[in-house]
């Protein structure tokens, strides 16, 4: 029963850390647009409140994804190819966590590097990426 305790778990947190982390790039979408400097120190306490918000929940799925592998042992872990994939997209997930991070502290600075349209495209690259993650986990093709 504990095994199904820490997978919710990793699952909910994961849940929780995607939602923040598809909604930053949102926020700078919205941030590159105005150039009122108000609102972009709205906008820059809103995208700093969120990161520290989310970045927990990033540590606490990371906690519980090593838990479970652990748990599964290293015989599942050497003979289950799928994992090693789903890790190799969740070290790229984990990368563009980092990114966001560097762009956040660039809009702190008033540096606007990017487009809104950048930002955008920011936003939604990494559905696919998620597709591919949850269903290797899921289906275990290989």
């Amino acid at each position: 029963m504990l095994f199904f305790w820490i997978k919710a778990l990793h699952i909910f947190f994961m849940i929780a850390w995607m939602a923040g982390i598809f909604y930053l790039p949102r926020l700078f979408v919205y941030h590159a647009q105005t150039n009122n400097q108000d609102v972009r120190d709205q906008f820059k306490i809103m995208e700093r409140r969120l990161w520290f918000f989310v970045t927990p929940f990033a540590v606490l799925t990371l906690i519980f994804g090593v838990i479970l592998i652990y748990m599964h042992g290293r015989a599942w872990f050497a003979a289950s190819m799928w994992i090693h994939v789903k890790l190799t997209l969740v070290i790229f997930i984990y990368g563009y966590h980092g990114y966001l991070y560097l762009q956040l502290k660039k809009f702190a600075k008033d540096i606007i590097p990017h487009s809104s349209r950048f930002y955008r495209f920011l936003n939604e690259a990494p559905v696919l990426v998620l597709f591919a993650i949850v269903a290797l986990a899921v289906l275990k093709a290989f």
